[in-house]
């Protein structure tokens, strides 16, 4: 059944009213609703802000590095220590290292630009530290409702946003609704603030229809792996953190690694490919896997418990591929907009501020009694901030390391260490990251080793130590808009990548009983990184919301 006659079915659909909704329980979101509840409570006004989680709770869905800057929450929430946030392990060493094969090079930390030193900064989870601030949120009286996705965009009259709609509940892999359907519920909003984080199924939509990229360079990303490891004692240094670029990725490849120690004998280990690759046989997953066989990893790792695992595209564009922030009705915030600092390999900082931005502009304009306008407080607060300020001091980062290791190295050292960031030059990026694959015939295979077991491992083991859970009996949310381009066209033309580029084994490509390929999808798999959604060739695929509470549920990530 389509959606309306669903509707005609079973509607009309309930509706709820607030003055700002909030689409995404990230950091951008909460830090927004945590916001609009402080400055009500110090004008002595009530205001309604909810906030839409498609997780199954406050950081189910979240995971980064993460090496935390401190600056945007304390500037959100001055006593953060006294109030317990988990911002426990603080850096104690930095280290950069050049991989070869088997051998590394660490840079001195004399000359270590600005952006790779971590002093003052927190080793953390921040799938924790979102917890902690979705309980300082409803303690400020913001109404969180966890598993449930926002699905849908709602639109007045006049073509403004006046809020979302929620996914329908109990819908058949038929389409056709079974005993449990249940409607999706209106949210109504003067404004509505979206917070999805990189790639956000809605903020896409958003930013095609008022084209809010008119003016930005093509926005670029990055497929982050990460796995959480217990590890020997005598190996753990609490605040040792570890950044690598080069092997096992070839020169002319954008990306490099993370370890960082946490507390509890626990590390974090991860690996981000930029996806503006152009060797289709090239699996991120596979590249993480071989990274963490390198002497300099392994020697923390062997003899360890890896505890999780999972991944999610980062935004990597950086100024330069910001679209514009506001539009009648709402704003984009966070990773949805594109804010991550890829020279800094930090993010939530951003996020914070730009929620807290946000924020400040809707509070406003609802005092105000303005609504559904364009909320121009928001990018003009942003331009004359310490964030536009930071990442325009990084804006060739992305740029320069897409052009080669060893040149992007020197260009970077270049513009951050001698020069401050301050040059007289831009560089833009050109192409979306889907056009960069070359056919097949054009490259060469990739031969990756089997996994061990103990160091590496396959994606079906990795997925389930990630938590993911999808209702079987629901629509694929990995849909195609042609279901013969996959074997026409990707299998044909270059091998068939979204078998590789995926990182939880989601597409495989199967014979049919009559002999031919077909492309499978394992939707149940699914980890929302939205890789396939960005790096499909012919950008076929598109990735809707789940049922709501589907996806992973990461510990401690």
């Amino acid at each position: 059944m389509t959606p309306a006659s669903l509707i005609e079915q079973y509607g009309p659909r309930e509706s709820m009213e607030y003055d700002v909704v909030i689409v995404g329980g990230g950091p951008a979101g909460l830090s927004a609703a945590i916001r609009l509840k402080q400055l009500a409570e110090e004008k002595g006004v009530e205001i309604g802000v909810c906030v839409l989680e498609k997780g199954s709770e406050i950081g189910a869905h979240i995971l980064s590095g993460a090496v935390m800057d401190p600056r945007g929450l304390s500037e959100l929430i001055p006593d953060w220590k006294e109030k317990g946030a988990p911002l426990d392990v603080e850096v104690t060493e930095d280290r950069f290292l050049f991989l070869s094969q088997n051998d590394a090079k660490q840079v001195p930390n004399w000359l270590l630009p600005d952006n790779f030193k971590n002093h003052g900064n927190y080793v953390i989870s921040l799938a924790n530290v979102t917890r902690w601030l979705g309980q300082q949120a409803e303690a400020l009286g913001v109404e969180i409702f966890p598993g449930f996705p926002a699905a849908e965009v709602l639109y007045a009259d006049d073509g403004s946003v006046r809020g979302v709609v929620t996914g329908n509940m109990g819908v058949g892999k038929d389409g056709q609704p079974t005993e449990n359907f249940q409607l999706g519920m209106e949210l109504h909003a003067k404004y509505t603030l979206f917070c999805e984080g990189a790639r956000g199924h809605l903020g896409r939509q958003l930013i095609d229809k008022f084209k809010l990229n008119r003016n930005a360079d093509p926005q670029v990303y990055g497929i982050g792996i990460k796995e959480l490891w217990e590890i020997d004692p005598v190996k753990h240094k609490p605040g040792l953190v570890i950044h690598t670029a080069g092997w096992p990725l070839d020169p002319d490849t954008y990306g490099g690694s993370f370890l960082y120690h946490m507390d509890n004998n626990q590390v974090v280990v991860g690996f981000v490919v930029g996806l503006g690759y152009s060797n289709p046989y090239l699996s991120p997953f596979e590249e993480f896997q071989r990274y963490k066989t390198h002497p300099s990893i392994r020697a923390f790792l062997e003899g360890g418990k890896r505890i999780s695992y999972g991944a999610r595209a980062i935004t990597a564009g950086g100024l330069m591929s910001l679209p514009k922030l506001a539009f009648p009705g709402g704003a984009l915030a966070g990773d949805d907009a594109g804010f991550l600092n890829a020279s800094r390999i930090k993010g939530s900082h951003a996020a914070i501020k730009s929620g807290k931005m946000a924020a400040e502009a809707a509070f406003e304009a609802v005092q105000a009694g303005r609504q559904n306008d364009e909320l121009t407080a928001y990018p003009e607060a942003f331009d004359s901030s310490w964030l536009k300020t930071e990442l325009y001091r990084a804006r060739n980062f992305k740029q320069w390391m897409s052009k080669g290791l060893y040149l992007g190295t020197f260009m970077v050292g270049l513009e951050q260490k001698v020069m401050g960031g301050n040059v007289p030059w831009t560089l833009h990026h050109q192409h979306w990251d889907h056009e960069m694959l070359k056919p097949a015939s054009q490259c060469k295979p990739i031969v990756y080793p089997k996994p061990d077991g103990k160091l590496t491992f396959d994606r079906l083991s990795s997925v389930f130590i990630s938590n993911t859970n999808h209702e079987e009996n629901q629509p694929a949310h990995l849909t195609l808009k042609d279901p013969s381009v996959p074997v026409n066209v990707n299998l044909r033309t270059y091998a068939g990548p979204e078998a590789r580029y995926c990182p939880a084994a989601v597409y495989e490509f199967v014979k049919s009983d009559d002999g031919n390929e077909r492309l499978q999808i394992n939707a149940q798999n699914c980890v929302h990184c939205k890789t396939c959604d960005i790096k499909d060739p012919t950008q076929n695929i598109v990735w809707v919301t789940p049922e709501g509470g589907g996806g992973p549920n990461y510990p401690n990530m």
